[in-house]
């Protein structure tokens, strides 16, 4: 490896690791008087994230195989195990802790980020809209800054400016709205399509000045949020920008363990016909389900999206001391 002068050092500046400490203390504080429980959950499972979307790192146990599967998987979030305490009854918890995504590098991403993911018994995706920009709004504060929050569904959205309804135009019509953005359309679904007007389209043209809650998403994006019987239905799920910043993504949890088992098998029939890696299905969340999740909502947001923010900066670098470059 040829050695480079600059490489040791931190890509973020002291002032920048001073915020971030600040914003971990706020973020403690902010739970604390919510009595709201810090938790910290596995960061190697035998489970792997089976999104086809998101690709995850994974690594080989070398010990006695009475340990359990020597095939491990770097999480790219800790829901499962969160919703296996909340099955357990441990109540309302968040956990703060690093996170893994692998192929996911650039100005906003770096394969190994800070997540912070928490849960309310007995709200709704519409409730923990209001903590999470409250939260969100905390954080501004420690640098002297403020935004409005705008509440909108994600039907609303599309209609209001561009003029098409997400949920029923065809492949086409939301081609033809990417106007001159010019993408090659080989292998894209409608759902890639509406991610590319919001990423596109939409996203940069939020204010700076503005976080923009949008909720009630296409069924066909819900995760491991429910779905609701409405006409067409929609996932009961929200995500949070601040600017053209995506800061949040929440759902109003799904319950049903057969339900989630079937998207789960989607899921790998997607990466079977995409010749992508089949991580093992989380028979352990299955049956946490199965045993009994309460009602509730949660939410996972991006620290390092919202540090970037508070830092005024456009590179994640700028905000990890040692981003995936320098590690």
């Amino acid at each position: 490896m040829t050695e480079h002068e600059p490489d040791w050092k931190p890509g973020a500046s002291i002032a920048a690791m001073r915020l971030r400490a600040r914003l971990n203390l706020l973020v403690r504080e902010f739970f604390a008087v919510r009595d709201v429980l810090e938790v910290e959950t596995p960061i190697l499972s035998a489970a792997g994230n089976t999104t086809p979307n998101i690709d995850s790192f994974s690594s080989h146990f070398s010990g006695h195989v009475d340990a359990g599967s020597s095939e491990r998987w770097l999480r790219t979030s800790p829901e499962h195990a969160l919703k296996r305490l909340l099955a357990a009854g441990v109540g309302d918890c968040y956990e703060l802790g690093r996170v893994f995504r692998n192929g996911e590098a650039g100005g906003r991403h770096n394969p190994e980020f800070t997540m912070l993911e928490w849960y309310r018994i007995g709200w709704d995706h519409l409730r923990l809209i209001g903590e999470t920009a409250e939260l969100v709004r905390a954080a501004l504060g420690l640098v002297g800054r403020d935004a409005s929050l705008e509440v909108v569904t994600y039907r609303e959205l599309y209609q209001r400016e561009l003029a098409i309804d997400p949920l029923l135009a065809d492949i086409d019509t939301l081609c033809n709205a990417l106007g001159d953005v010019h993408i090659d359309p080989q292998g894209l679904e409608r759902d890639d399509w509406l991610d590319l007007l919001m990423t596109h389209r939409l996203q940069p043209a939020f204010s700076p000045d503005r976080m923009i809650a949008v909720h009630d998403w296409p069924a066909s994006q819900a995760a491991l949020a429910r779905i609701r019987a409405d006409d067409p239905p929609v996932a009961e799920r929200f995500e949070l920008y601040l600017g053209p910043v995506e800061l949040a993504n929440g759902y109003n949890e799904l319950l049903a363990a057969d339900e989630q088992r079937h998207r789960f098998d989607a899921d790998i029939s997607v990466r079977v016909r995409r010749g992508q890696a089949l991580p093992a299905i989380d028979t352990r969340f299955i049956v946490a389900l199965r045993h009994g999740m309460p009602a509730c909502a949660g939410v996972a947001l991006g620290v390092d999206r919202l540090l970037m923010v508070l830092h005024g900066s456009d590179h994640i670098g700028d905000v990890v001391a040692f981003d995936f470059s320098r590690a």
